[in-house]
């Protein structure tokens, strides 16, 4: 995707070839900042204080993170070391143990003076097979609003609303939520987005919202809890969100509030996607409400609020009570039985272990 004319990934090799490069996604929208990942603890950091984020772009990040630690070491003890140090920042994205234990898997049969050169070559790889079944999740997804648009006559945009940030920036490139989106505006197919701003942490405020602006794509801004009316007025045609882990069930572990979401899509016949790559199926775990790890985080995330003053200062601002605490549950579950299709890089599947099993043979 482009920034002010500019092709981007969220995520790239620096020039000297060792170090890594990432979009500082804690300085948007007001600061478009590149950050330096220069050792394994700053990708660690980079993790942990969401410099990155979304499921995708964490395991890539993990993957030069390994990269950055061997510089330092590539003993099998090193390995172990690495591995767990990065495993420990988040707990509930998939994508960050799935990335750790590829990386495993082809370097430790290698002999410790190779492991270097082949931990980059792979760290590559993985970034580049992102960015081909993101893509592919974009060219499936394109037909849901296809049909979307034929059935409103191909009258007026088709309005989707999406929560959290599932677009390029929580990928590598394209995204998975957003990239059904931008593959219909390239199409020329009018699109309209509903942006929750998702709090604490206002991913779509910003985030998705940004990257909308920057690639021209009509859009509106909206508090978490108008969902459900919005779809009750008929304003919503289709919802996409994407996920950081599903089950072998199909059950969908995303950003808070995407469990209210689907409850309304279901309560006014809108049908409600989730979008994801392969990578982020969780294959070990079947009930999603009792096996998946939900992160707590700080809770000043919910008491504090930074933004852009009239002035054009950034501050950090608290909304509460100074003796008020807080709980910041940062995910949570939605049943597959809310879910209409999971959109895979493999194809739209119901959100069932049937529909996997079909997908994923191999898996299953």
């Amino acid at each position: 995707m482009k920034v002010n004319g500019k092709p981007y990934r969220s995520i790239w090799l620096a020039p000297d070839g060792e170090r890594v490069e990432i979009i500082d996604q804690t300085r948007l929208p007001h600061e478009f900042h590149v950050a330096v990942l220069a050792t394994l603890d700053d990708a660690a950091r980079a993790i942990r204080d969401m410099q990155v984020r979304g499921a995708p772009l964490i395991g890539a990040t993990a993957a030069y993170g390994v990269c950055l630690g061997l510089r330092d070491g590539a003993a099998d003890r090193d390995m172990e070391r690495i591995g767990a140090v990065l495993t420990a920042c988040r707990p509930t994205a998939v994508n960050l143990r799935w990335a750790v234990e590829r990386m495993r898997s082809v370097l430790l049969p290698l002999p410790e003076e190779e492991r270097l050169a082949a931990a980059y070559r792979e760290a590559a790889a993985i970034c580049d097979e992102d960015v081909a079944v993101n893509e592919a999740i974009g060219n499936h997804g394109l037909q849901l609003i296809e049909e979307a648009w034929e059935r409103k006559g191909r009258q007026g945009p088709v309005r989707i609303l999406t929560h959290c940030n599932a677009g390029w920036l929580a990928t590598v490139d394209w995204g998975t939520a957003l990239a059904p989106v931008y593959k219909a505006h390239e199409k020329g197919i009018p699109v309209f987005v509903w942006v929750d701003e998702t709090r604490p942490r206002s991913q779509g405020a910003g985030l998705t919202a940004w990257e909308l602006q920057a690639q021209g794509i009509e859009h509106r801004l909206i508090v978490d809890n108008a969902g459900g009316h919005l779809m009750q007025r008929g304003l919503v045609d289709l919802c996409i969100v994407g996920t950081d882990r599903t089950t072998a069930t199909g059950d969908v572990c995303n950003k808070i509030g995407t469990y209210l979401k689907a409850l309304a899509a279901r309560d006014n016949g809108v049908p409600f996607y989730v979008a994801l790559p392969g990578s982020t199926i969780d294959w070990r775990l079947h009930d999603g409400i009792r096996e998946i790890p939900i992160e707590e985080r700080g809770q000043e995330e919910v008491l504090l609020v930074r933004g852009k003053t009239e002035s054009g200062a950034l501050e950090t601002v608290r909304i509460a009570p100074d003796a008020t605490p807080a709980a910041n549950p940062a995910f949570d579950v939605t049943p597959a039985l809310l879910v209409d299709g999971l959109i895979t890089e493999r194809g739209i599947c119901p959100a069932s272990r049937e529909g996997l099993a079909r997908l994923y043979p191999e898996m299953a």
